[in-house]
C-alpha cells in the first residue's frame, strides 16, 4: 500500500511546454505595474519554462538531450508564434533568463525538419524582427543577448541579406562608437559578421550602396577613438581584398579621396594603425593602372611619404614587409619622376 503524500509532476511534453512558455509571456500583459506580487510570480513563471525549455533543447548537464524532442519543441515554438514573444520581451526579463533565451535560439536555428529550418522560415517572414535587434543596440541593459541572437541569425545568408539592404544596418556605423565599451565591441562583432561571413551578398551590396557605404565608412576610419580607427582599418583589409569584391578594390584604389585618408593614417601615433593603413595604401601606390590624380598625389607628396616609410616598422616586422616597403618606395620615387603629370 502506497502512502505518497506528493505527486511527482510529469515532465511537459514539447508541445505542452511551448504552450506554457507562450501563456506564461502572454500573462506579463495583462498584469498592471501596480500588481507588483502578480507581476513577480508571472515573471517567475516565464523564468521557469525558460529553464525547462534550455533543459529539453541542451540537457540538464547529466542526461543528454532527446533529439526528436528538440526538434518538437522547435517545431511548436513556431508555430505557436512564440519567437516573436521571446524577442519582444527580452527587454523585461532578467540577465539570467535572457541569457538562457539566446542559448535556446542557437539551438533551434539549426534544428531541422526535412532539409528545411522552421526557426529561419519563421524570421524570414517575420523580417522585422531582425531591425528589433539591430536597434537594442540602444539600449545597454540587453544589447549583448540581442547582439548574440543577431550574430546567429547572421550565420544564415538569406537572413544576412536582409539586415545588409536594411535602413538598419545604417545604425552600425553609430552603434560602434557608442560610449559603452562593450556593447561598441559587440555592435562591432556583429558589423563585421555581416561585412565577411557571406562573400556574394557582400559584394552585391557593396555594389549598390558604394558611395553612401565609404562615405560612412570614412567616418571610422577617421575617428578620434583609437579602436575604432584600428578595428575599422583592419576590417577594411578583410573585405576589400576578398576576390569577390576585386571589381570594389579597384573602385576604392582609384579615389583620391581614399588614398588621402590612408597617407594621414600612416602619420597615426599608433604604430599598428600605421602597419594596417601601410598594406592597404601599397595597394594604391602598386596598382598598374593608377589615375593621373593618384600618380598627382604620390608625386606632390613623394619627400614626406619616402621619409614616412623609411621609419615605419622599424626593428618590429620581417623581411617579407621590408621587401614591400621598399618596393612601394621605388614606386613611389618612379612616380615623382613622371614628367608628364602637371600637364
Amino acid at each position: 500500500m502506497s502512502f505518497s503524500f506528493f505527486k511527482v509532476s510529469r515532465p511537459k511534453t514539447p508541445s505542452e511546454l511551448a504552450k506554457a512558455v507562450k501563456d506564461s509571456f502572454n500573462a506579463l500583459d495583462s498584469i498592471t505595474v501596480a500588481e507588483v506580487k502578480a507581476l513577480e510570480k508571472a515573471m517567475e513563471e516565464v523564468e521557469k519554462n525558460i529553464v525547462a525549455m534550455r533543459v529539453m533543447l541542451a540537457g540538464d548537464g547529466e542526461v543528454e538531450p532527446n533529439p526528436d524532442q528538440v526538434v518538437q519543441l522547435t517545431l511548436e515554438v513556431c508555430n505557436e508564434d512564440v519567437i516573436a514573444l521571446f524577442i519582444h520581451k527580452l527587454p523585461i526579463l532578467g540577465w539570467e533568463a535572457r541569457k538562457n533565451l539566446v542559448h535556446c535560439w542557437s539551438i533551434m536555428l539549426k534544428q531541422k525538419v526535412d532539409s528545411a529550418s522552421c526557426c529561419v522560415q519563421y524570421m524570414e517572414n517575420h523580417l522585422e524582427l531582425l531591425d528589433f535587434l539591430v536597434v537594442c543596440y540602444d539600449n545597454k541593459e540587453i544589447a549583448l543577448h540581442c547582439g548574440g541572437m543577431l550574430r546567429e541569425c547572421i550565420k544564415l545568408p538569406r537572413l544576412a541579406k536582409y539586415i545588409l539592404e536594411s535602413p538598419s544596418f545604417e545604425l552600425f556605423f553609430k552603434f560602434v562608437e557608442l560610449p559603452n565599451f562593450d556593447v561598441a565591441s559587440d555592435a562591432f562583432s556583429t558589423f563585421k559578421d555581416l561585412l565577411t561571413k557571406h562573400e556574394s551578398a557582400v559584394s552585391q551590396y557593396l555594389t549598390d550602396n558604394y558611395s553612401e557605404f565609404f562615405e560612412q565608412y570614412e567616418k571610422l576610419l577617421t575617428s578620434p577613438n583609437y579602436v575604432t580607427r584600428r578595428q575599422s582599418l583592419k576590417l577594411l583589409s578583410e573585405f576589400l581584398l576578398e576576390p569577390p569584391n576585386s571589381h570594389i578594390m579597384k573602385r576604392y584604389i582609384a579615389e583620391v579621396s581614399h588614398l588621402k585618408v590612408m597617407m594621414n593614417l600612416l602619420k597615426d601615433s599608433s604604430k599598428n594603425i600605421q602597419i594596417s593603413a601601410f598594406h592597404i595604401f601599397k595597394v594604391f601606390v602598386a596598382n598598374p593602372n593608377k589615375p593621373r590624380e593618384i600618380k598627382l598625389i604620390l608625386a606632390k607628396n613623394h619627400e614626406r611619404l619616402l621619409a614616412l616609410l623609411n621609419n615605419l616598422g622599424k626593428g618590429g616586422e620581417d623581411d617579407q614587409f621590408e621587401e614591400e616597403k621598399e618596393l612601394i618606395m621605388k614606386e613611389i620615387e618612379k612616380v615623382s619622376r613622371l614628367t608628364n603629370l602637371e600637364s
